[in-house]
């Protein structure tokens, strides 16, 4: 999942606010009275939340599953002038080789993990790489959202990428599965085809909250769609940080 997609991602992205993202990670985990100097980011994709995380002068450990989305992202930290060590790695087998002050998960990394056994795996081995007093800190699309997504289809053209996207739900998983065909242009003006399967879960804030607990986490706290406050009905993003005391 996502190699091919990885050369089309931040055109796709390019109205994401990174820094804004970057600096509210920072803000939450403060909060959780953590002031974070190393920091593992999961599921990093291209690295550009990676970037601003070590410009803000973490020392940062970067993980993601996908080879081309790291290739991509050391060539980002290389041309931003930052030292980032990139890992290829599954964040349910999280390996780190010691502990750090925060880990983070964002952009629905979470929502990846699409049974209580993978989301569990991740918990666990955050509060295993943890510092005492560290704090885990993940965002996701909210359950609200996804099953709104149920059935919809989005299309859109730009100048040199078009894709097609069709989502729909198993009502007793609540997993998603978007079909994504992309189109994207060659240098002989003709356009290449290829296809992306891709697997959410809708997870509950409660069952969230519970398995944190149940990894060891306590002072769990859960925000609004990058506020400081807690979410409000039909969130579409909903923020958490917990600790290990």
């Amino acid at each position: 999942m996502y190699d091919d997609f990885a050369a089309v991602y931040d055109s796709l992205m390019d109205d994401f606010d990174y820094p804004a993202w970057a600096r509210y990670y920072l803000s939450i985990i403060r909060a959780a009275e953590c002031a974070p100097r190393t920091m593992c980011e999961c599921g990093c994709g291209t690295g550009s939340l990676s970037v601003y995380f070590a410009r803000a002068g973490l020392r940062l450990t970067a993980s993601d599953l996908s080879e081309e989305m790291l290739r991509l992202a050391q060539i980002k930290a290389r041309r931003a002038g930052v030292s980032i060590p990139f890992v290829r790695q599954d964040m349910r087998a999280l390996e780190l080789p010691r502990p750090v002050d925060a880990i983070a998960a964002c952009c629905d990394a979470v929502n990846y993990l699409t049974d209580r056994d993978s989301v569990r795996a991740f918990f666990d081995g955050a509060f295993r790489f943890l510092k005492k007093g560290g704090v885990l800190a993940f965002d996701i699309s909210s359950r609200d959202k996804l099953t709104r997504m149920d059935g919809a289809f989005y299309g859109e053209e730009r100048d040199s990428v078009a894709y097609l996207w069709q989502n729909r739900m198993d009502p007793e998983t609540r997993v998603l599965a978007m079909d994504l065909t992309f189109f994207v242009e060659t240098e002989g003006g003709l356009y290449r085809r290829f296809e992306e399967h891709q697997l959410q879960r809708a997870h509950d804030v409660s069952e969230l909250t519970a398995w944190l607990g149940e990894s060891g986490f306590t002072d769990i706290r859960v925000y609004g769609d990058r506020t400081m406050s807690p979410p409000a009905e039909g969130e579409a993003r909903i923020h958490f940080t917990a600790k290990k005391s």
